[in-house]
């Protein structure tokens, strides 16, 4: 029985080619190289990008009265949301806002009250750069008031504590803006004198 099965598993174990009696399993098969795989050139044949040098101009939003308005609004609301919630040193330079907007339309009286505000927080909250900045702003507005008096005392007290706090870069600061009004603020008009000759020319043209 056991020559009888291994006789059927040999006859259905053979090869179905008409030519098995050719095959022969030692014998070295012929190794064709490997086929390349494609190359797509298709993105080096494109042209190279090239972008236009365009020059844009630079956008100045125009300060209408609409808009001013509307700054003046929304910063007005942040400045009372950080006093509402105690955020004492944002609500100080919210005021500092405020009042350099004011300074610009020439609303003096709005512009002084603000920087005082802002001088009594920042002074709480020791921020003295802040503190400065807010003097020389208050000595602008006094000298176009024509309290000159006042807004030399606010530069000198500006001054002074750049100097305590040995604040170099306000220091300067300060001397400049010192400068600026003394040339534009403090300096008094010059009356135009002339010459004799030139009145006595002057009024012989006059008779004529």
């Amino acid at each position: 029985m056991r020559y009888f099965l291994l006789l059927i598993l040999c006859t259905v174990g053979l090869n179905a080619s008409a030519q098995w009696y050719k095959y022969n399993p030692f014998r070295k098969h012929t190794r064709y190289p490997q086929v390349d795989e494609p190359v797509n050139h298709s993105v080096a044949k494109l042209p190279g990008a090239s972008f236009a040098k365009v020059k844009i101009p630079p956008t100045t939003i125009e300060h209408t009265p609409y808009v001013m308005a509307m700054i003046e609004a929304s910063v007005m609301k942040t400045a009372q949301h950080n006093m509402r919630f105690h955020v004492y040193n944002a609500a100080s330079y919210n005021f500092s806002d405020l009042a350099q907007m004011y300074m610009k339309q020439k609303r003096l009286a709005e512009a002084k009250w603000f920087l005082l505000q802002s001088i009594t927080i920042s002074r709480q909250q020791n921020d003295d750069r802040h503190t400065i900045a807010n003097l020389m702003d208050l000595a602008t507005v006094k000298a176009d008031y024509g309290d000159y008096e006042q807004a030399k005392k606010d530069l000198a007290e500006a001054r002074q504590l750049a100097v305590n706090k040995g604040l170099t870069y306000d220091l300067a600061q300060v001397e400049k803006k010192t400068r600026y009004l003394q040339d534009t603020k403090f300096k008094p008009l010059q009356s135009v004198s002339r010459f004799p000759e030139t009145a006595e020319a002057t009024t012989q043209t006059a008779n004529k």
